[in-house]
């Protein structure tokens, strides 16, 4: 579940609001073990995933480096590269 949490820090063009929403959906899924919570729970999941969403939207403000951001394409090839290198083609 937690393979689609993705670095969302310091990226060319920045993060959106989606993008936190996904990985927050994917960190609250990975905590609770429900990939989809029953009726009952529901409005808790969601609720936790609004709040893991505000949480780190206010620390991806927050934070400052002087490196240069990094490209979302290149990035991503590198991933690609290494996961053909560790689980083969």
């Amino acid at each position: 579940m937690c393979r689609n949490i993705k670095t969302l820090y310091n990226f060319d063009p920045p993060v959106t609001p989606e993008e936190v929403r996904a990985a927050s959906l994917q960190f609250v899924r990975k905590i609770t073990g429900f990939n989809k919570p029953s009726k009952a729970n529901e409005a808790a999941f969601l609720a936790a995933i609004d709040e893991v969403a505000a949480a780190s939207t206010r620390l991806l403000h927050s934070l400052e480096t002087g490196a240069p951001p990094k490209n979302r394409e290149e990035e991503a090839a590198k991933a690609k590269a290494r996961a053909a290198e560790r689980f083969g083609d």
